[in-house]
């Protein structure tokens, strides 16, 4: 095996590193099939369905998306972390996310006519009322999901995670080529959960006993009321927009907003997913320090080589893209997907740190890091909204908050672990200057060619020569480590 890996892995025990290398490989075949088969769903799912179809939908996410993170309360993070986790931590939480889930659809339940009151769009009663369906389904397998983090055991959840993509996708499509229109999204969204559900309870060894403490609950409340309160921040702003948007625009536009945040996510939530493995890892370790910090140094390092290069590549390359895969309808699409990909270009980054602190017992400053983040963005919300601006001055001010909220977040580093701000702009150094010569030869490319498909070939071969010589020429140890780690190499 090479120095660099030596290097890399020499902080870690023989146990521990195949374990982690281990999960790290199979969360990447998780988020590369599952994101892979999500993405082709998606483009025939578009061509299928119009704007305001997604619009719909997408007036309803934010109260989906807030009953999952009330679901959870927390608990699951708390679960990870527990070192001597028995039967009765396990069904303490299941049986009390069992109970909020139920709570939770019956308030919504009966709130639907008063949604779809507020948006002036009376079909979503009926579309509501079937959607939430999978807070139900998403309780039943919060337990052994997070047992199977815990263990990062991420092969099985690759498998749960790409038979209810490939099962509930289908099932999306069959509903849209029988012109459900709408429904089509409606149960693709329901029956991914309930899927889910089946399958980890077929694939995992964990079934619920009655037993309940609240002495365990007590226990877990401290550290999961701050993971609670970021997370239902976290769902709250990032369906803000969708959630204005469809209050004070057209449908058509919370459509666009809709699809270009879909397909952003496709790429930055694979990286998230992927690296939501290093919690657990983090937390195996987090009494040691020195030994998280350069674990968390090398893996910022070497995401950042991918995710900011990629990101800016997809700015660049946004109008090719979306006209070649979605059609000309969805252009106008086109400088949201921009601007919020601008806005999450160090997005898997910041999930590193914020993993790393809550590691240590820090929740309550991932809380603070996560509320001044949100705080900026409600102002420049309430100020885009009173000087009555366009949708893309909103999103541009978005993106100022979140670059700002990285400076915070890079503060608290350095206030926990010691890691100078200079020296976490450094890590990123080489993501950087790759990111800098491919948006270069994609503007360049841009102006000097106008037939669509010779723009597009173009920009994606100079953009993967660029990368490629740059990682041949300053970082070659880096293809012999991503070799030696596939190979499962770990000495």
């Amino acid at each position: 095996m090479t120095m660099a890996v030596k290097r890399f892995t020499n902080n870690m025990s023989d146990g521990l590193k195949k374990t982690m290398v281990n999960a790290l490989k199979w969360s990447a075949v998780d988020r590369t099939l599952q994101q892979g088969v999500q993405f082709v769903i998606g483009i025939v799912l578009a061509r299928l369905l119009c704007p305001a179809d997604y619009g719909l939908i997408g007036m309803i996410m934010i109260f989906a998306q807030i009953a999952y993170v009330m679901v959870e309360s927390g608990l699951g993070s708390a679960l990870v972390r527990t070192k001597e986790c028995t039967s009765k931590h396990t069904n303490t939480v299941f049986f009390t996310n069992l109970a909020i889930s139920v709570v939770m659809y019956v308030l919504l339940f009966f709130s639907a006519p008063y949604i779809a009151q507020f948006f002036n769009q009376p079909a979503l009663v009926n579309i509501s009322r079937v959607m939430f369906t999978a807070i139900l389904f998403n309780a039943f397998y919060i337990v052994p999901f997070n047992l199977c983090v815990k263990k990062m055991d991420y092969k099985t959840i690759a498998k749960v995670n790409l038979v209810s993509t490939l099962l509930s996708g289908t099932s999306g499509i069959a509903m849209a080529l029988c012109d459900f229109g709408v429904w089509a999204l409606v149960t693709q969204q329901a029956s991914y959960h309930a899927f889910r559900m089946l399958a980890f309870y077929a694939l995992a060894t964990w079934t619920p006993r009655i037993e309940y403490s609240l002495t365990v609950l007590k226990e877990y409340f401290s550290f999961s009321v701050h993971i609670l309160g970021s997370s239902l921040l976290t769902v709250i702003f990032n369906n803000l927009y969708t959630f204005l948007i469809g209050k004070f625009y057209a449908i058509d536009k919370v459509g666009y907003y809709t699809q270009a945040n879909k397909l952003n996510e496709t790429v930055n939530f694979t990286f998230q997913a992927i690296l939501n493995s290093t919690y657990s890892m983090f937390a195996k370790i987090h009494t040691e320090i020195e030994r998280l910090v350069r674990v968390m140094r090398s893996l910022i390092q070497k995401v950042s080589v991918v995710n900011i290069p990629l990101s800016v590549f997809l700015i660049m390359a946004a109008g090719p893209i979306f006209n070649l895969l979605l059609g000309e309808k969805w252009m106008a699409a086109v400088p949201y997907f921009q601007i919020i990909c601008l806005a999450n270009i160090f997005t898997p980054l910041y999930f590193i740190s914020l993993h790393a602190i809550n590691a240590i017992g820090k929740s309550r400053s991932t809380f603070i890091i996560e509320l001044i983040k949100r705080m900026m963005i409600l102002l420049s919300v309430a100020v885009c909204l009173i000087y009555k601006t366009d949708i893309t001055t909103m999103l541009y001010c978005y993106a100022a908050c979140c670059w700002c909220s990285i400076l915070v977040a890079a503060i608290s580093i350095k206030k926990n672990f010691s890691i100078r701000i200079i020296t976490q702009i450094f890590d990123c150094k080489d993501g950087l200057c790759i990111a800098l010569l491919i948006g270069t030869i994609c503007h360049i490319a841009d102006v000097a060619i106008s037939n669509l498909y010779i723009e597009i070939v173009v920009q994606a071969l100079l953009s993967i020569a660029v990368y490629a010589g740059y990682i041949l020429c300053f970082r070659k140890e880096l293809i012999k480590e991503t070799k030696s780690l596939i190979k499962g190499n770990y000495e």
